[in-house]
């Protein structure tokens, strides 16, 4: 019985950690959970999967919740709980799908406490790939991908030996402007820009597909995970979402691991790694009716932020986390409509000109960065 603790229970990662968990009660039991704004999803979730631990966000939640939940469950809130969540309980797996940078103190308690941990939190790893690699090495820890395509990469390389590797190619599907170009992007909407092709996904990721930042910080993102150096991470157009990534080995060989675009499969098989088990679902892959496959190369012309962020890790230091601060600030004004589509390219491209890069920075300099940065956007960009 795999023991669960999950940050982010009412999120799209979240929702479908749970669902996962659900379809396996004998494989799965949930012992703590943390509860974002979403407050009456997460009351449902307490009283349907009884986790031992939970926390909320704000103060104003716990005091609602305090009154409704059963008297067994502990109930925190805040930073602090957010780590009690994370490390503090029976678990031996953490899923970490909370949204940015919030998620980095937690998934260093719980790599301290022993507990591997299924990151789904791209942040983590672009703003501080350094320390927590660093962690999981000393403490012997696993760090297990859920994102699709790095769980692709990842199970493409099992039993491979990784100095045989030529290349990893993240495939991305290009998002909701995929065929538009760049003189089309002036007065997209916010409508617009969240309606994916091919994912189910919150807000925040479906805008970084649009940008393909999103991709970006997976270029970052498997920098850490699997040890590859820049010039050996591709990034190929493949709208259709069907192979997930690739791995190109020195004989030429290439190996993909492909599938409907379905997020309940990197997230089960994270859960029951090394072993798989049966994946109840009624619309396996049946390339037939696919019919054609399409791949593109991206260009840094077209896509902007992607470029950003292959500067950004080569460069080092503090510049991914300015690079993800800038994003996730210039993000969130798009959605609060106070700046249009491409001016979100503008901020990031501002904020990263003004930095000056700290190498191996601590982290203490890391949420001073972080923070700099949100104001450094919000003053450029909000007049």
């Amino acid at each position: 019985m795999k023991k669960i603790s999950l940050l982010g229970s009412t999120g799209s990662i979240g929702t479908q950690t749970l669902e996962v968990i659900r379809k396996h009660p004998d494989k799965f039991s949930l012992e703590a959970l943390s509860i974002g704004r979403n407050i009456d999803l997460g009351l449902k979730q307490i009283h349907e999967y009884k986790p031992k631990l939970v926390s909320v966000q704000f103060k104003e939640d716990y005091n609602k919740l305090l009154k409704e939940i059963p008297k067994d469950v502990q109930l925190l809130y805040g930073a602090e709980g957010l780590e009690e969540v994370a490390a503090n309980n029976d678990a031996n797996i953490l899923v970490n799908a909370v949204l940015g940078s919030v998620g980095l103190k937690p998934t260093l308690s719980a790599i301290k406490a022993g507990k591997t941990i299924a990151i789904a939190n791209k942040e983590t790893l672009v703003t501080a790939g350094h320390i927590v690699t660093s962690e999981a090495k000393k403490y012997n820890v696993q760090l297990l991908p859920i994102d699709s395509e790095h769980s692709a990469i990842f199970q493409c390389l099992q039993q491979e030996n990784l100095v045989e590797v030529e290349k990893l190619i993240l495939t991305a599907s290009g998002g909701s402007f995929r065929d538009r170009d760049r003189s089309e992007l002036k007065d997209v909407t916010v409508k617009d820009a969240l309606n994916h092709p091919n994912w189910s996904m919150g807000a925040k990721i479906t805008i970084d597909s649009a940008t393909m930042m999103n991709k970006g910080l997976e270029v970052i993102e498997a920098f850490w995970l699997f040890q590859m150096p820049y010039d050996k991470i591709e990034v190929i157009l493949h709208k259709e979402s069907i192979i997930h990534s690739m791995v190109e080995f020195v004989d030429s060989s290439v190996i993909a691991q492909l599938g409907t675009p379905d997020m309940k499969v990197p997230i089960q098989y994270a859960l029951t790694y090394p072993n798989r088990i049966k994946f109840q679902d009624p619309n396996r892959l049946k390339l037939w009716e696919v019919g054609k496959l399409h791949f593109a190369k991206p260009s840094f012309d077209r896509y902007r932020c992607l470029r950003f962020a292959y500067d950004a890790g080569k460069s080092g230091g503090t510049m991914p986390v300015v690079l993800n601060a800038a994003n996730e600030e210039a993000v969130s004004l798009f959605l609060d409509g106070k700046i249009s589509f491409l001016q979100i390219e503008e901020a990031i491209e501002r904020a990263l000109l003004a930095h000056q890069n700290i190498i191996f920075p601590t982290l203490e300099v890391i949420q001073e960065i972080d923070e700099e940065t949100r104001k450094f956007v919000r003053n450029v960009m909000v007049k």
